[in-house]
């Protein structure tokens, strides 16, 4: 930052005027190192990564948050994987660094994880692990990271990556650790999981207020993006930070993302707060019988998405709903009955379900009904079907395989 002499005299002639104290007097001088005008020479802004603008700011704090075992760690566990990798899903570094050799033994990885070859200069992690024991830490680094990152054990980057489990420390002594760690290891990104474990009260509104000021200083001071991971709120409906230090950790965050799992194993990551760039796209992946998140096409999530309405379904006949009990139709789509039949606008159901020109199976098109208008009886669906092929709203043909497609027009 510049110093504006002619600005420092002025208040140095108003403090002598004024006959302030020489406490006072330093005080004022500090302030005046504060000063921000059009023309201060401040650093910009840097960000680690990109989901297609960029995020994870250098210098401030984010929020990961989300229920228990809805993909928290998973996320983090993409983050630290990007920093030896181009792009992780459809995450990518938002560097311009000469590309560098990778190792040799580089081990070669599924190209719906991996879209790009790892040949970029890594970037410094600490994992500061609060939460778990110190065997799942260890087994998410060897089979979850380690993998991810194309990484063979022998290769384990010990000058790039430090991993610390301090869950069997005090709760005083966390803290104070990571804050000798920071400035000793020089991390490009610091992964806390979690924030909640530096407390021993999470209400304690004096002591959140210290630890988020605290994490805040180390970040600025240290030139870092430090990522804390805090659960939600238990309610299914209350989706706030939990805690005092939740309140205050969504206050100061630059970014807040919120992870959630479907019942079908679903994981989605989007961003719920920001102070720059507005990231509308959700990340939406599951994960292998190795552990290892993968994107999902929209097939996949279609299915799970309608896999979880058809259980809904069926749990509120089995809690004694009445066997004829379905969830309701949305009335956006419905016009009434006639008799014993529900009509449903079919213009504008299909027009939401169908992309004009696109071919649709017949399970596609099914499902994509079922899901937007809550139709779970495949009578129901028929009829419905029926009047929009009727009434032109849509088309029926076959493929080279005999099997009705559909298209809308």
């Amino acid at each position: 930052m510049t110093f504006n002499l002619e600005a420092a005299q002025f208040v140095l002639g108003e403090i002598a005027l004024a006959g302030i104290s020489p406490e006072q007097e330093q005080l004022l001088q500090r302030l005046e190192n504060r000063r921000i005008t059009p023309d201060s020479e401040l650093p910009q802004l840097e960000f680690l990564f990109r989901m297609k603008k960029p995020c994870f700011a250098r210098g401030e704090l984010t929020a990961v948050s989300g229920k228990a075992k809805s993909g928290k760690t998973f996320v983090c566990s993409v983050l630290m994987t990007l920093c030896f990798q181009r792009q992780v899903l459809n995450l990518e570094r938002n560097d311009d660094e000469a590309p560098i050799a990778g190792p040799s033994n580089i081990i070669p990885l599924p190209s719906d994880i991996i879209h790009q070859p790892s040949s970029i200069a890594p970037l410094r992690v600490l994992w500061y692990d609060t939460e778990q024991s110190e065997e799942s830490t260890q087994d998410i680094l060897k089979n979850r990271i380690l993998p991810m990152a194309g990484i063979s054990e022998s290769e384990f980057p010990a000058d790039r990556f430090q991993i610390f489990n301090v869950r069997g420390e005090s709760y005083s002594d966390r803290l104070k650790m990571l804050e000798v760690a920071v400035p000793r290891y020089k991390p490009d990104l610091v992964i806390l999981d979690g924030i909640r474990d530096l407390v021993a009260d999470i209400n304690d509104g004096v002591v959140a207020q210290d630890v988020v000021e605290r994490l805040m200083h180390l970040a600025s001071d240290n030139r870092c993006a430090i990522v804390c991971v805090l659960h939600q709120n238990k309610s299914v409906e209350d989706k706030n930070l939990r805690g005092w230090i939740g309140t205050e950790l969504k206050n100061k965050a630059f970014e807040v993302y919120e992870c959630a799992k479907s019942a079908e194993r679903i994981f989605t990551w989007s961003q719920t707060d920001t102070r720059k760039y507005d990231i509308p796209d959700k990340v939406q992946f599951s994960v292998d019988e190795n552990g290892i998140p993968y994107l999902c096409t929209p097939e996949q999530l279609l299915e799970a998405q309608y896999e979880a309405q058809r259980k809904a379904a069926e749990q509120m006949q089995r809690q004694g709903c009445g066997s004829n009990k379905y969830p309701d139709f949305n009335p956006k789509y419905m016009i009434g009955k006639q008799g014993r039949k529900h009509i449903f606008d079919v213009k504008l159901l299909f027009g939401d379900a169908m992309t004009p020109g696109t071919i649709y199976s017949e399970d596609a098109l099914k499902k994509q009904i079922k899901l937007l208008s809550n139709i779970m009886k495949d009578d129901i669906y028929r009829e419905t079907l029926q009047k929009a092929l009727d009434e032109k709203v849509i088309y029926q043909s076959y493929d080279g395989s005999n099997h009705r497609i559909y298209v809308r027009q």
